[in-house]
């Protein structure tokens, strides 16, 4: 049986986006670990696995992390994963939210996440330790510095733009339309509910006019709920465009205009800035630039300007000349 979320016309103007980076972390934890598919990641998971396993050897309480986060039963603390305060907060503002959590607390979540399911051995002594909170975040902050770091601008850019484009939809459409091709365990429901296929919860919530929280993945397959009172109500769910593997360009195109050129229009089927476009192509900002300048002469695309910044997407012509 689903769990049905109840929403009124205030929660439709409280709900937010958010990028988390320390959440990208244990999300990329679990992948490394093999408590994830890889899927699309998995040439990105091969190269970093070894490295992984040499901080999960220095950080033993990464192992014990597969009792209490990401697991099936749905009991997850929360500590490890604060809610993010800010649209994309930087991940050192995070780790020092997740530092800052009382042993107290700590100790609370981990029991009620292993009520009924024992843990043993050194495990068992590192959940209730005294630095148990200290210990997780050492070691995320290892697993960023030293893998997730080095490629966090090309899945940033992923984010960024699921966020423009999920909360324009809302925006601009409402919840229908934001909902549409989220998830195949997400659906909308006329009479004002959002209906989330989980195994672990069910039943009705109601926002109450606090709104939303939504949670873009580039490392998760599916949808996963923060519905408890210690979060922000918060649904985590995969990113549009999350595949490692780039947007492909026609052969015929890449010989008429340039392959990278011809990259920038196939990753334009989705407006971006150009320093999304160049964390995407893994080129520079003058570069990248240089690029979108000459395809914006020839009228294959087009910028608008949003802020303090400019969003390409491409033109009618553009759409015709990569599409045949």
């Amino acid at each position: 049986m689903p769990v049905r979320i109840e929403v009124t016309p205030q929660d439709l103007v409280a709900t937010r986006f958010a990028i988390s980076p320390l959440i990208e972390t244990m999300h990329a934890q679990w992948v490394l670990a093999g408590r994830l598919e890889a899927g699309v990641h998995g040439r990105w998971a091969a190269r970093w696995r070894g490295p992984y396993r040499e901080l999960e050897r220095a950080h033993p309480v990464l192992r014990a992390a597969v009792a209490i986060s990401g697991n099936r039963r749905g009991t997850n603390v929360a500590f490890i994963a604060p809610p993010p305060t800010a649209v994309d907060a930087p991940f050192e503002a995070e780790l020092a939210a997740m530092r800052g959590t009382p042993l107290e607390q700590a100790h609370a979540e981990i029991a009620r996440a292993l009520a009924g399911r024992p843990v043993a051995g050194e495990g068992r002594e590192l959940l209730a330790g005294p630095r148990v909170v200290e210990r997780f975040a050492d070691a995320y902050e290892a697993i960023w510095t030293e893998i997730l770091s080095h490629d966090w601008p090309r899945f940033r850019a992923i984010l960024q733009r699921d966020v423009a484009h999920r909360a324009g939809r809302l925006a601009a459409y409402g919840w229908a339309a934001a909902l549409e091709d989220l998830s195949p365990q997400v659906h909308w429901r006329p009479r004002g509910q959002i209906e989330v296929e989980l195994t672990s919860l069910h039943g009705l919530r109601r926002l109450g006019g606090k709104g939303l929280l939504f949670l873009p993945s580039a490392f998760t397959t599916a949808v996963g709920a923060y519905l408890e009172d210690a979060w922000p109500y918060a649904m985590i769910y995969p990113a549009r465009g999350a595949a490692a593997v780039p947007a492909a360009a026609d052969a015929d195109l890449s010989a008429l205009i340039g392959r990278s050129r011809a990259r920038i229009l196939a990753e334009l089927a989705e407006p971006a800035t150009t320093t999304q476009l160049a964390a995407l192509l893994g080129q520079s900002l003058g570069t990248t630039g240089g690029h979108l300048a000459a395809l914006r002469r020839t009228g294959l695309i087009a910028g608008t300007r949003v802020g303090r910044g400019v969003l390409y997407a491409r033109t009618p012509l553009g759409d015709a000349l990569v599409n045949g």
